[in-house]
C-alpha cells in the first residue's frame, strides 16, 4: 500500500488530501513518525524520524495520532480483496503482501518463454490495483516478477500507484544500478564491508570476480545469487508467532507508580486480545524498561501453566518489576512481552 496510515487518514478526511501529513506523535512530545504522506515526504520526512525533526522539515504539515484499529481493520479488508484473486498470500505485515499465483493446469512445466507466466499475472494485478481503489479508496503499488525479492523491489520502483514487472531476461540489467541496501538482507553493516570493498551498487556486486565470504562470511553465496536476481525462498504460510509484546513511551520520563501500573494495565489487555484472537497463550513473560539515559533492561519469567489472561500477564509484569527493583529512577519507556506460544484451543483458521 502507498503511504498506507497516512492515506487512510486523507480518504477519511478530506480536507487533509493535497497536504503533507504525518502520523505519529506530536512534534511537541517525544516521539516518532508512523508514517508520511507523499506531499510530507517530498520535505524529506521518514517514517522512525524523530516527530520535532519532521516538524523542523515540513513546518505545515498535519500530525495525527496513529489509529492503529482503524489500519488494522482496513488491512483485513484489503487482504480479503486479494485472497480473492485465488492467489496463495502470505501477509507481510500489515500494508504488505506476496500473493503467488499457480500456473493454469494447461500450461507446461517448461516452455520457450519463461516470461509467459509473468506477462498472464499483468492482468490480474491491474484488475486488483482498480479494485482496491474503487472499492476502499486507497492505491496500492504491485511488483510482478519471479520471486520475492523481485517482487519486492518492483513494488517500490514506481511508488505510488505503480505497476511494474520485471522480466526474466531483464532482471540482471534492472539491478545493476541499485545501491546493494537495495537487495534483501544487506543492513548497515553488510553495505559498510561491501562499500570498503569498493562495492557500492548491486552492479559492482555482479562484477565483482572474487568470493564474498571474506566480507560478508557464509552469506556470500546467497548475496551473489541476489545480486542477479536469484531467489529461491518460498512463501511463509504458516502462522508461528513466536512473542506478541506492547510498548509505551512516555511523554516525561516517570516513576509514578499509578501511571506505571494503568500502562501495565493497557499493555496486558492488548495483549491478552491478541493471544485469543490467535487461540494462543503463552509460557513466558518480559519486561522491558528503558531509562532517561537510554540504558535498557529486560526480565522475564517462564511458568509451566502457560497465561493468556490480562490480569495474569499483569500479575506477573507487576511482580517481575517489583523483584528485580526495576522502578528505582524514572522510566523513560515501559513494555511487556509474551512468548513461548502454544495453542491454548483448537487452533483458529485464517485465510491470510
Amino acid at each position: 500500500m502507498d503511504a498506507f496510515f497516512a492515506s487512510v487518514e486523507q480518504r477519511d478526511r478530506p480536507e487533509l488530501r493535497g497536504r503533507p501529513v504525518v502520523v505519529g506523535s506530536p512534534p511537541d512530545r517525544r516521539g516518532v513518525v508512523c508514517a508520511a504522506s507523499y506531499e510530507a515526504r517530498t520535505f524529506g520526512v521518514r517514517s522512525a524520524m524523530p516527530s520535532r525533526t519532521a516538524a523542523r522539515l515540513c513546518p505545515d504539515a498535519e500530525f495525527i495520532r496513529p489509529r492503529m484499529d482503524r489500519y488494522r481493520d482496513e488491512s483485513l479488508r484489503i487482504m480479503a480483496l486479494m485472497a480473492e484473486t485465488g492467489a496463495v498470500l502470505q501477509q507481510v505485515s500489515v500494508d504488505e503482501a506476496y500473493l503467488e499465483l499457480a500456473a493454469p493446469p494447461a500450461a507446461p512445466v517448461t516452455g520457450p518463454d519463461p516470461d509467459a507466466a509473468l506477462l498472464r499475472a499483468l492482468p490480474i494485478a491491474r484488475a486488483l490495483q482498480a479494485r482496491i481503489l474503487k472499492e476502499r479508496g486507497l492505491s496500492a503499488s504491485i511488483g510482478i516478477a519471479s520471486n520475492k525479492l523481485l517482487a519486492k523491489l518492483a513494488s517500490d520502483f514506481q511508488k505510488p500507484r505503480g505497476l511494474t514487472l520485471i522480466p526474466e531476461r531483464d532482471k540482471v540489467a534492472f539491478l545493476r544500478p541499485l545501491p546493494v541496501r537495495a537487495l534483501h538482507g544487506v543492513g548497515e553493516v553488510t553495505s559498510k564491508a561491501l562499500a570498503n570493498a569498493g562495492i557500492h551498487t548491486v552492479g559492482d556486486l555482479q562484477d565483482h570476480p572474487g568470493d564474498l565470504r571474506p566480507l560478508v562470511g557464509s552469506w556470500g553465496p546467497t548475496l551473489r545469487r541476489f545480486a542477479l536476481g536469484d531467489d529461491d525462498r518460498p512463501l511463509e504460510l504458516g502462522d508461528d508467532i513466536k512473542s506478541i509484546s506492547s510498548e509505551n513511551t512516555f511523554e516525561r520520563d516517570t516513576e509514578d507508580r499509578a501511571i506505571l501500573r494503568q500502562c501495565l494495565r493497557e499493555q496486558a489487555e492488548e495483549i491478552s486480545a491478541k493471544l485469543e484472537r490467535r487461540r494462543l497463550s503463552a509460557g513466558t513473560v518480559q519486561v522491558k524498561v528503558r531509562y532517561g539515559d537510554f540504558t535498557t533492561l529486560t526480565r522475564q519469567f517462564s511458568r509451566d501453566e502457560p497465561v493468556v489472561a490480562a490480569r495474569d500477564i499483569y500479575r506477573m509484569a507487576c511482580w517481575l518489576l517489583a523483584r528485580h527493583r526495576l522502578v528505582h529512577r524514572p522510566l523513560r519507556l515501559l513494555g511487556v512481552g509474551v512468548s513461548g506460544l502454544h495453542e491454548s484451543r483448537l487452533r483458529q483458521l485464517t485465510w491470510w
